[in-house]
């Protein structure tokens, strides 16, 4: 109970900045306008509608990262975390309240971007909903490097690692414009040893419904995820403790 209610209040937090809420729903839809009036104005085709939603899908949740590093580190800098540790409220209770927004932005997002691109020749599927799931899966990782973020850093700092590093970060290797294959080299070696581009294959196999290629992408999200998510706990218990 006492994680729905911070939850609810970390949810009103975040929907309470437009700006935030226009990167996190209507940036990707814009970006899908966009890059489809390219590809329908260029000689040779660039962007092919189920190649690029799954792109889109997976670099809009590096906002989420965002959101999870400025809503903790402003908390942080108001002391209202410091006060919410004179509360009975546990760890769990902190993480469980930041995540659970976070993950109900993540569906909001991932429903919209597959709407969007269903009116611009995106044929629908039931196996959507798998790809749905995948973004979930893959959110933890931006979620934990949000609270990674959000609890070792100041509000200035935490929102330019994940909103400008990050995002570009993820633009760049991750795949969602173009194939990392085109480049090579240590490039691509950077970018396969990361999770992005591998998030991406993973939603794009599931869109194409190529369950066979969605390995090793599982794997390498899942991993990722799984670490840094118990590791953003794991720091975010001990700096609870030093206070």
């Amino acid at each position: 109970m006492r994680a729905l209610v911070f939850a609810g209040r970390c949810t009103k937090e975040i929907v309470r900045d437009p700006i935030s809420l226009f990167f996190g729903i209507a940036f990707p839809i814009i970006l899908l306008l966009l890059l489809t009036a390219i590809n329908r104005n260029v000689p040779e085709a660039l962007f092919n509608i189920e190649h690029l939603t799954p792109g889109i899908a997976v670099f809009s949740l590096s906002f989420i990262a965002l959101f999870a590093a400025q809503t903790l580190a402003k908390d942080r800098s108001t002391s209202y975390l410091i006060r919410l540790l004179t509360t009975p409220m546990r760890a769990s209770d902190f993480i469980i309240g930041y995540t659970l927004p976070l993950g109900i932005i993540v569906v909001l997002q991932s429903i919209t971007c597959f709407i969007t691109a269903y009116f611009l020749g995106l044929e629908l599927s039931f196996n959507h909903v798998f790809a749905f799931i995948a973004l979930l899966i893959t959110s933890t990782i931006f979620i934990a490097i949000g609270l990674l973020c959000g609890t070792l850093f100041s509000e200035k700092a935490a929102v330019g690692l994940c909103g400008a590093l990050l995002t570009n970060l993820t633009a760049l290797l991750s795949g969602a414009w173009f194939d990392v294959s085109l480049i090579g080299g240590a490039f691509e070696k950077v970018a396969y040893a990361l999770p992005f581009v591998h998030a991406v294959d993973l939603v794009r196999s599931i869109v194409a419904e190529d369950f066979s290629a969605m390995f090793p992408h599982l794997y390498v999200v899942v991993v990722y995820g799984a670490v840094l998510f118990s590791l953003s706990i794991f720091i975010f218990k001990y700096k609870i403790q030093q206070n």
